[in-house]
């Protein structure tokens, strides 16, 4: 199933806090005919912003991404935004390459990435944009699995799972005899990066024999098709095929099964599969380029939180959304610390 266009789509944990703090401490050819132009929607000269808008990385951001880019095209009919999907890690390499203005990311940039982008000499501005939470899914038939542990999806999914753990009694022997068959984002992806850090431990590492797709919807249909599968995407993934899914519940930090919701994720409840998502802002092209600076101005207005909720996504508090639009107005560039 493809992820529909937005039309058809009608406190916070100590981890998260603790990115949020370090965020806020932290300290093209396309042509337009005006020099910059209002971020509000309708604003007086709209009609005179235009060129294009380059977007790639991560497949957990692009629902955003898109729903922005439908609504910023009606505000600014002279402008094209293409957003691609390569994955958070094929982002940055395209961004480290001069190729984007933005990239998309569902994990913060790497150190090597950070250095590609330093020796190509592009500068960046990280900006926090919404949480997710990521949903460990199994097929809708699957009457037999309700809450796992972390422990338990490191059985499924570390390393040393690979070629041995292929039944789900091996996860839990409660659990019947049953194949197990794994859909997941693939190696260039921030979910995978988070999740295998997550459940991975100090290795951070995962299994290699599962089926790994950038695309999300690949993973959908896979576990859909699939009565023995186990998988994990962004919660909007699951949000939109919720009656094809189930979504497994996560022991806590604190004992508890917690399913993941809009309020488990904002709480911190829901954790450790809670996080932030970003995008990140060729300073550049943010300076020099009218149609993304008002793209840019445009995706961190508190109008758009509206998008960020009906995509699946969980908005961002006021504080924050604000601190995250004072970075890129003041061009504090760099890897949060």
């Amino acid at each position: 199933m493809q992820f529909k266009s937005r039309p058809a789509r009608l406190a916070y944990s100590a981890s998260i806090l603790a990115l949020v703090a370090s965020l806020s401490a932290c300290g093209g050819d396309d042509t337009t005919t005006a020099e910059g132009g209002p971020a509000a929607a309708g604003g007086e000269g709209s009609e005179e912003i235009t060129g294009s808008v380059q977007i790639d990385g991560s497949s957990t951001v692009f629902p955003i991404s898109e729903a922005v880019a439908e609504e910023f095209q009606s505000v600014y009919p002279g402008t094209q935004v293409t957003v691609g999907v390569s994955g958070t890690g094929g982002g940055f390499e395209k961004f480290c390459a001069g190729q984007t203005d933005i990239s998309n990311a569902s994990r913060p940039i790497k150190e090597e990435e950070a250095a590609a982008c330093e020796a190509a000499g592009i500068e960046y501005i990280e900006a926090f944009i919404a949480y997710d939470g990521i949903t460990v899914i199994a097929n809708e038939e699957n009457d037999f699995a309700t809450c796992l542990t972390i422990e338990q999806l490191a059985t499924a999914w570390g390393p040393e799972a690979e070629g041995t753990v292929t039944n789900w009694n091996q996860i839990d022997p409660s659990f019947p005899d049953k194949p197990l068959a794994l859909f997941a984002p693939g190696t260039a992806s921030g979910t995978f990066d988070y999740f295998s850090e997550e459940v991975g431990g100090e290795s951070g590492a995962s299994r290699g024999d599962f089926t790994a797709s950038e695309d999300d919807n690949v993973i959908v249909n896979g576990v859909e098709s699939s009565d023995g599968s186990l998988g994990y995407l962004g919660y909007a993934y699951f949000v939109e095929n919720e009656g094809a899914l189930k979504a497994l519940e996560i022991e806590n930090e604190e004992g508890n099964c917690v399913a993941p919701t809009p309020e488990t994720i904002a709480d911190g409840s829901y954790n450790p599969l809670s996080r932030p998502i970003f995008f990140y802002v060729k300073k550049e092209s943010y300076d020099s380029k009218p149609q993304v600076k008002a793209f840019v101005d445009y995706h961190l207005s508190p109008e758009s939180s509206d998008l960020v909720s009906e995509v699946g996504y969980i908005p961002l508090p006021e504080d924050v959304l604000t601190e995250s639009r004072s970075k890129v107005e003041q061009g504090v560039t760099g890897k949060s610390s």
